[in-house]
């Protein structure tokens, strides 16, 4: 029964209005009376009952990306132990050589240990890639770490080179350590 039908026999006489009802399925509410005396709400949407969180199933797009970007980091490493090895085994051969004499100044062994970290950082940021399905908060600061160290080491000692692990470094940084990051690696694991 419609009460605002003008042509309703059963409706309001006339020239006097009638008090705005609540819409369907809403529970009318005098002045004065306690809210949810029945059945208790139903929980906002994404929400568990009881102000609980639903766990995320999947992992957000900015976090996917650091992933990523620290896939493309295990990458641009197995590249520089390469030519960091290739130049240390070209140096070696450069001192028999009285063409390269030049060359045969520099110390091989700073190649070699040059190569040596790119290999530690290639694995390091493997791990960390390898475990953001399954990792915790730890994982998201040692990211958050290892993010702004590839941002350093990409200013300082490499600046020409390094200005791609600049980049990537902060935006790993940054994509972690934002809100959705924190929700992805706090979110609860049953």
């Amino acid at each position: 029964m419609s009460y605002g039908d003008p042509n309703n026999p059963y409706g309001a006489p006339q020239g006097q209005q009638q008090p705005q009802q609540p819409g369907y399925g809403y529970p009318q509410q005098q002045q004065g009376q306690a809210p949810g005396y029945g059945y208790p709400q139903a929980p906002p949407v994404g929400q568990a009952a009881y102000g609980a969180t639903a766990p995320m199933t999947t992992m957000p797009g900015s976090v996917g990306a650091a992933r990523v970007m620290l896939w493309v980091i295990v990458g641009l490493q197995v590249i520089g132990v390469a030519v960091f090895a290739f130049a240390a085994v070209a140096v070696d051969k450069a001192k028999d050589d009285a063409a390269f004499e030049q060359f045969a100044d520099y110390p091989t062994g700073v190649l070699w240990g040059f190569m040596v970290f790119a290999l530690a950082w290639l694995v390091w940021a493997a791990f960390l890639a390898t475990k953001f399905t399954s990792g915790g908060n730890g994982l998201r600061v040692t990211a958050l770490v290892f993010g702004v160290l590839t941002a350093v080491f990409g200013l300082y000692p490499f600046p020409v080179v390094g200005i791609v692990h600049l980049v990537l470094g902060i935006l790993i940084a940054v994509f972690v350590g934002n809100s959705k990051g924190k929700a992805w690696f706090n979110r609860p694991r049953y």
